[in-house]
């Protein structure tokens, strides 16, 4: 009996249909295992994942494996976009114990849920050294019923050594400006010059470090910083990571020039970095930087949003190549050949000079990823966008993949900081009110009457699991983003209700560090704590930096000093390991600056002096400013109390701490003001 169909993970329901007897992750699994004396096949993954869909399709699609599993095992199947705190729990025993990990992840566990034996992709038959999957199986079974009193010993110091693990332990103080200079400086030690990004291959977009460089030379002037910042986001932009046809990134990259994708395309990814070149722009005033921003936006509002308003998690890498197999990239690639199909001859060489289209191809069998590798400035622009246009009506033909449709709530919510941003800066109210669907979707599906946040939902249903801290912290985020484009201060407060759960229910009162999970939360066999960024910012910092920002709007004690006690890790992890803790090094740059409390007080909202006021606050670099905007009588804002209009002029006041300059009423002033440190 499969227990998956009435599940609403799109990845459990690509399994509802397995002949394996799947169960959800639930106490009822771990009770059928103790009722049976059977040890637990733990099976981690997600909808987007390569592999994941793999593995399915050689073993879990297999009737006689499903057999062999049906009558020794009892299995379970996790989406880890589902449960990131079961995810994390094992992931960190499978790197323990085989210095690596990925997915989808396997794991053998004890009806205790302790862990005895690791893995992640078994193939069907042995291949490189690596056994088959139905070895494994037989071998973790004749374990189990030969020697279970050492299987449990194995298991039993497993748990015993995650328990003992600490953290680094985090100093007593944020960090200072020798922090953040060293962290600097670490960064720039293992930049790639040539190709821009960090490390060699893989190469993943760096979007949280981007943040801090961004921020750090907002604050110092470091040239440094911006260099960095801006030539990985030019080597990103042009290369094959970057859609150059509908926006929107993939993955990573699996090389170190960009070329060739994993072509999964994640909301986490695309939010953040649409928030990256929004900010690059606004520093910089890049041409490149805004299209690339503004056509991420587009990608995320075209093929994300939800038809309740909210943003789906991803898109597969695979897809049908059209001979009926699943090809990864098949929708994105294209050969010599086909560009003459669509464009003719002519405008073939153009496209294939255009967007690095080779015979021999940059991809797989002779076909290209498209990039941009010349100057587009040698091309014409009316016919490049003619090809552009044409290519993408032909591509919109091929067969799509496949779209995992649930609402994260974490991961919305850093699509309603972007969107929000993105729309205020380019004048695109389109993209505000996008976020503030997604965002009216937060709060009527995933937030009770508790101010408890969901996981996820899908369909407008909400899911059976709860938020973790990176929930609170990224939706917490993307409401301060909205209350200072719109004005509208019923973010704020909600902003804050989510930010109140934390204070209460994820922190350590003695360290002020965070857990992942609330105080409350199902109990695993060790509470996850992670204060380092993957592939989107840590909860840990996440949570910093939103109760930074309340206080900043509020002038809230307890928030600032619970954001400048998590960032005590930030002061001991920053210098040593700058690139996996980019978002509290940016974090703590907003902290170091103040941050910048910028009131703008009008007649209304939509008085044309009022805005210009209000749109030059928001382009203001300082890091982490906040922007409070309303009638001087409005009790919205904290920020607005005793502002009033100068001579019935309106004004904006430049403030730290709630200790403001005198007021300006012209833009240019207000710049002016803004640009001291």
């Amino acid at each position: 009996m499969n227990r998956l169909a009435d599940e609403t993970s799109p990845y459990l329901l690509q399994h509802a249909d397995n002949p394996v007897d799947w169960w959800p992750w639930s106490a009822e699994a771990f009770d059928e295992a103790r009722r049976t004396r059977k040890p637990v096949l733990l099976s981690v993954g997600y909808s987007s994942c390569h592999w994941c869909h793999v593995m399915a399709h050689e073993s879990f699609e297999d009737q006689a494996t499903a057999d062999y599993l049906n009558e020794h095992f009892v299995s379970v199947k996790v989406d880890r976009e589902e449960r990131p705190d079961v995810d994390a729990v094992y992931m960190e025993a499978v790197q323990a114990a085989t210095g690596q990990g990925g997915w989808p992840m396997t794991v053998f566990l004890t009806p205790d849920a302790a862990p005895f034996y690791f893995g992640t992709y078994f193939p069907p038959a042995p291949r490189h050294g690596m056994p088959s999957f139905r070895q494994v199986l037989e071998g973790v079974q004749q374990a189990w019923t030969t020697r279970q009193d050492e299987v449990g010993e194995v298991a039993g110091k497993i748990v015993r050594d995650l328990a003992q693990r600490e953290i680094v332990r985090q100093a007593a103080e944020a960090p200072g400006d020798q922090e953040l200079a060293q962290a600097l400086l670490g960064l720039t030690r293992e930049y790639d010059p040539q190709r821009g990004g960090f490390a060699g291959a893989p190469k993943f977009p760096p979007s949280m470090v981007l943040e801090f460089l961004l921020r750090h030379h907002a604050r110092t002037g470091a040239e440094g910083a911006l260099q960095m910042a801006r030539d990985t986001c030019e080597r990103m932009a042009r290369g094959g990571i970057y859609d150059q046809l509908g926006g929107g990134f993939a993955r990573y990259s699996v090389d170190r020039d960009w070329v060739v994708p994993h072509f999964e395309k994640m909301l986490y990814d695309n939010a953040l970095l649409c928030r990256v070149y929004a900010h690059l722009w606004r520093a910089t005033g890049s041409d490149l930087a805004r299209r690339v921003a503004l056509e991420t936006a587009d990608f995320m509002v075209r093929e994300l949003r939800t038809a309740e308003g909210g943003f789906a998690s991803a898109l597969d890498a695979d897809s049908d190549d059209g001979t009926g197999r699943h090809v990864e990239g098949a929708y994105y690639v294209w050969t010599p050949e086909q560009l003459r199909r669509v464009l003719g001859d002519d405008d073939a060489e153009l496209a294939a000079q255009y967007f690095g289209v080779t015979e021999e191809g940059t991809f797989e069998h002779g076909q290209s990823v498209l990039q941009l590798p010349q100057a587009e400035g040698v091309f014409d622009a009316e016919r490049i966008a003619s090809v552009k246009r044409r290519l993408l009506a032909e591509r919109s033909g091929r067969a799509a993949p496949g779209r995992d449709d649930k609402v994260v709530a974490a991961w919305n919510g850093l699509a309603v900081a972007a969107l929000a941003e993105t729309g205020a800066y380019f004048d695109r109210p389109d993209l505000t009110e996008a976020a503030l669907g997604a965002a009216d979707l937060l709060v009527r599906v995933h937030l009770d009457e508790h101010a408890r946040l969901a996981r996820t939902s899908r369909d407008g249903r909400v899911g059976p699991n709860a938020g973790v801290l990176e929930d609170y912290a990224d939706v917490a985020e993307g409401f301060l983003a909205l209350a200072s484009v719109t004005g509208e201060g019923v973010w704020l407060d909600f902003a804050g209700l989510l930010l109140d759960q934390v204070l209460a229910r994820f922190t350590d009162p003695e360290t002020g560090g965070l857990y992942d999970t609330a105080s409350d939360a199902e109990q695993l066999i060790r509470r996850p704590q992670d204060p380092t960024d993957n592939a989107a910012p840590s909860g840990w910092t996440a949570a910093a930096g939103a109760l930074l920002g309340y206080a900043a709007h509020t002038g809230s004690e307890p928030h600032r000093t619970a954001a400048e006690r998590a960032l005590g890790v930030v002061k001991t992890l920053g210098p040593r390991v700058p690139r996996f803790i980019g978002w509290g090094l940016a974090v703590a740059e907003a902290l170091l600056d103040g941050p910048r409390e910028v009131a703008v007080v009008g007649p209304s909202l939509t008085d044309e002096r009022t805005a210009a006021l209000h749109r030059t606050a928001l382009l203001n670099a300082s890091p982490g400013a906040v922007v409070a905007c309303g009638t001087p009588d409005s009790d919205e804002f904290p920020l607005l109390a005793d502002r009033t209009l100068i001579d019935g002029a309106p004004a904006a006041y430049v403030c730290r701490g709630f200790v403001c300059d005198l007021p300006v009423t012209d833009p240019a002033a207000l710049r002016a003001r803004l640009a001291v440190s």
